[in-house]
C-alpha cells in the first residue's frame, strides 16, 4: 500500500511543479519566482527555431581554389568553427550552421534566428577570421578564459604564419597537446618573437577573443607544442581553431532568405491547434471504448502533456536546450499517438485477464506485466530510430528526433507509472 500512495504523491508534486513551470506570465506576475534562486533573473520559455521565431537563412559557397585537396574537410570544418563562435557571440539563440556537400562544391549554411536583416547577418559571418598570437606580459596573471584582448600587445605573430596544427598525445606524459608547424617564410619572425617570450604567456586569439595562454618554454623556429592540461576534446578543439587562422577560407553568398517572425507565428499557432484537436479526439476516444479506464488513462495524458512542455521550458536552461520547430512539434504530436498505444495494450490484456474470471486486483497487475514486454520493445525500437536520425540528420531532422525520443520515454512513464498508480489507488 505504501508504494502506491509514494509514486501519487511524487506524481502530484510533479504535476504542481509542471504547471508552474508553464504557466506564462499573467499581469506581469511570474509564477516561477520560487525557481529564482536557482536560475537568477533569467525567464523560463519556449526557445523556438528559425521556422516559428523568423530570422535569416544563408547558404555560403566556400572557394578551395588555394586549399590542398588533403586539407579541404579541415579547411570547411575550420571556417564552421569560426562563424559559430562569431553567431554565438553575437547572443543569438540557437544559431544552426552545418556543413554540405553539393557536387564538387563546399558549403556552410547558417541559419539565425530571430536576426530578420540579412546585411547584418552577412557581416557578422562572412569575413575572413583573424588569429593572433599575442603579449601577455602587461596582462595580469590569470587562467586564459579571463585574459582580456585589450590588456595584451601584438607580437606580429597571426595564423596566416602557420602551416597547419593537429592534437596529439606527448611522448613522456602522453597528455593530449596541440602541435604546429610554421610556415617556411615566417619562421624566422617566428623564432625571434618567441624568443622574447620565453617564460612567458602567449595568448591565443580569435577574432579578439582569447582562447588560450600557454607559457613559451623555449623559442619555436620551425614547429612546436602547445601543453596545457588539455583533455583529448580540448586539444581538438584548439588545434581546429588554430586551422581557422592557418586555413583561411573565401566565403560567398549563394542564396539568402528571410522568414518573418509573422509567419512563424501563424505556423505555430496552427501547429498547438492541431495538436490540441488530435489531444481532444484521443481522449473521447479512450472515455468511449474503455470506459472508466479511458477516463484515468485521459488524465493520465494530460499529464504527460504537461511534462513535456515543462521539459521544454526547462531544457533551455543548460546549452542543449530543446529548440521548437514546426518538426519538433510533429515529434511531440506523435508521441501523444505513441503514449496512447501503450495504454491500449496494456488495457487489452486486462480485458484478457478479466475474460478468465480474476480478480480485478490479479487483472490489473497481470495486464501490466503482460503488455509491458511489448510496449518496451516497441519503445525500444523507436529510440533506435530516433538516436540514427539525431546522429545522421541535419537539423531539422535532429530536432524532430530528439523531441521524438523524449517523448517516448516520458510516455512509457505516463503509461507504466502514473496509469498504474492512479488504477492501483481506485481498486484498493
Amino acid at each position: 500500500m505504501k508504494k502506491p500512495q509514494l509514486l501519487f504523491w511524487f506524481i502530484i508534486a510533479a504535476t504542481i511543479f509542471s504547471i508552474v513551470i508553464d504557466l506564462p506570465k499573467i499581469n506581469n506576475i511570474n509564477f516561477q519566482f520560487f525557481l529564482k534562486s536557482f536560475i537568477g533573473e533569467r525567464e523560463l520559455s519556449f526557445r523556438k527555431g528559425l521556422d516559428l521565431e523568423g530570422g535569416t537563412s544563408i547558404t555560403l559557397l566556400a572557394n578551395m581554389d588555394n586549399i590542398a585537396k588533403d586539407q579541404k574537410d579541415a579547411a570547411i570544418n575550420s571556417a564552421k568553427t569560426v562563424i559559430e563562435r562569431r553567431v554565438n557571440l553575437f547572443g543569438v539563440s540557437e544559431p544552426v550552421v552545418q556543413t554540405a556537400m553539393v557536387g564538387n562544391e563546399h558549403r556552410i549554411i547558417v541559419e539565425i534566428p530571430g536576426v530578420t536583416d540579412v546585411n547584418q547577418a552577412i557581416s557578422l559571418i562572412g569575413t575572413t577570421a583573424k588569429l593572433e598570437f599575442r603579449d601577455v606580459s602587461n596582462a595580469l596573471a590569470s587562467p586564459s578564459a579571463f585574459i582580456i584582448y585589450e590588456t595584451t600587445k601584438s607580437t606580429g605573430l597571426t595564423g596566416a604564419d602557420l602551416e597547419s596544427a593537429q592534437a596529439s598525445f606527448d611522448q613522456s606524459t602522453g597528455q593530449p597537446v596541440v602541435l604546429f608547424s610554421v610556415n617556411s617564410s615566417s619562421q624566422d619572425k617566428f623564432f625571434e618573437a618567441t624568443t622574447k617570450l620565453v617564460g612567458k604567456q602567449m595568448a591565443i586569439c580569435l577574432d579578439q577573443q582569447c582562447f588560450s595562454a600557454p607559457t613559451v618554454q623555449q623559442a619555436i623556429r620551425d614547429n612546436g607544442q602547445i601543453t596545457g592540461g588539455f583533455t583529448t576534446e580540448q586539444a581538438r578543439e584548439l588545434a581546429t581553431q588554430l586551422n581557422a587562422g592557418a586555413l583561411p577560407v573565401s566565403l560567398s553568398v549563394l542564396e539568402q532568405k528571410t522568414i518573418g517572425p509573422t509567419l512563424g507565428e501563424e505556423s505555430l499557432t496552427k501547429s498547438f491547434f492541431a495538436g490540441f484537436l488530435g489531444l481532444i479526439t484521443i481522449i473521447i476516444f479512450m472515455s468511449v471504448l474503455y470506459g472508466r479506464l479511458g477516463i484515468l488513462a485521459s488524465f493520465a495524458l494530460l499529464l504527460y502533456t504537461l511534462f513535456m512542455l515543462a521539459i521544454f521550458k526547462i531544457s533551455t536552461l543548460t546549452p542543449y536546450g530543446i529548440t521548437l520547430t514546426l518538426s519538433g512539434i510533429a515529434g511531440f504530436i506523435l508521441s501523444i499517438g505513441m503514449a496512447v498505444d501503450a495504454n491500449i495494450l496494456i488495457f487489452e490484456r486486462m480485458k484478457e485477464e478479466q475474460r478468465l474470471g480474476k480478480r480485478k486486483e490479479v487483472v490489473l497487475e497481470l495486464g501490466f506485466a503482460r503488455a509491458w514486454t511489448s510496449i518496451r520493445d516497441s519503445n525500444v525500437s523507436t529510440l533506435i530510430t530516433s538516436l540514427i536520425l539525431y546522429q545522421f540528420g541535419t537539423g531539422i531532422i535532429r530536432g524532430f528526433a530528439l523531441v521524438l525520443a523524449i517523448g517516448v520515454l516520458v510516455s512509457m512513464f505516463s503509461a507504466i507509472v502514473v496509469t498504474r498508480t492512479f488504477l492501483r489507488m481506485v481498486y484498493r
